[in-house]
């Protein structure tokens, strides 16, 4: 685990946009220029786990999917979560993370400068959700509030952040690929496939409208009752206690 003080450097790369999702708006992401504190919307998502990579991209392919990004479209994402030394975020359904992303080049000696993006997010249960997040029923999607800002300089971030009396006390890492399918599938309008590589398995993100996250989840082969609504450091935990090991961060080995 991070250490309250100290234990972390975010790489520094003044905020730049604010990201918001709204169901409302077909599921798009809008980014805007930040000018007041009060651009939110909300983001609603399942996260499902991949078996069989080849044949989940084999049916990306069959829909038309593309990758958003160039070059080989993967992005390496370190994330911290904060949090104050008595968890209220956590306690409160609430999330605090700054994300540094790497796109990964054809080649090493490509990779241009300035290509790494920081981003500050806050989440937090909708008020229509939160006494939903008390009750033994499960939801099929996960639907949460969003605001999220890409900012210059992590490392000042996180200090302000350890100012306050916060402390990052969990880092976790992936490598994602995002995908879009075809304006000529208008029911997908919105709706983003975001496969992740992580240290704990393979999982895809489906963002969007409920109607096209479904159409779509079910167009790859899978059912309702494989959704997930877990985030990626609950199916670390779970993770951890199947095997009988003490947990930290969920990161690879070096190397990879």
């Amino acid at each position: 685990m991070i250490g309250a003080r100290g234990g972390f450097r975010v790489p520094a790369k003044g905020i730049a946009f604010v990201r918001y999702t709204t169901p409302e708006a077909d599921g798009a992401r809008k980014r805007m220029v930040l000018r007041s504190g009060k651009h939110m919307g909300t983001e609603t998502e399942i996260k499902l786990r991949v078996h069989d990579l080849k044949a989940f991209r084999a049916a990306l392919k069959r829909l038309g999917a593309r990758s958003v990004f160039s070059g080989t479209g993967r992005v390496h994402e370190l994330n911290i979560l904060f949090d104050t030394p008595e968890n209220v975020l956590a306690k409160r359904g609430e999330l605090l993370r700054i994300r540094t992303e790497q796109p990964e080049s054809l080649s090493a000696k490509r990779s241009k400068p300035g290509a790494q993006r920081i981003l500050l997010t806050f989440k937090r249960p909708i008020a229509s959700t939160r006494a939903l997040m008390r009750a033994p029923t499960r939801e099929r999607h996960k639907v949460r509030e969003e605001i999220e800002l890409q900012v210059l300089d992590g490392d000042a971030l996180a200090r302000i952040f350890e100012g306050l009396g916060l402390s990052g006390w969990f880092r976790y890492e992936k490598f994602r690929t995002t995908f879009r399918l075809p304006k000529s599938l208008r029911w997908a309008r919105g709706l983003l496939v975001e496969l992740d590589e992580t240290p704990i398995g393979t999982f895809v993100e489906l963002e969007g409208p409920p109607q096209a996250i479904d159409r779509v989840a079910k167009a790859l082969g899978f059912a309702k009752s494989d959704y997930i609504v877990t985030s990626y450091l609950g199916l670390y935990l779970q993770e951890c206690r199947q095997r009988g090991e003490k947990a930290g961060d969920m990161v690879f080995q070096k190397g990879r």
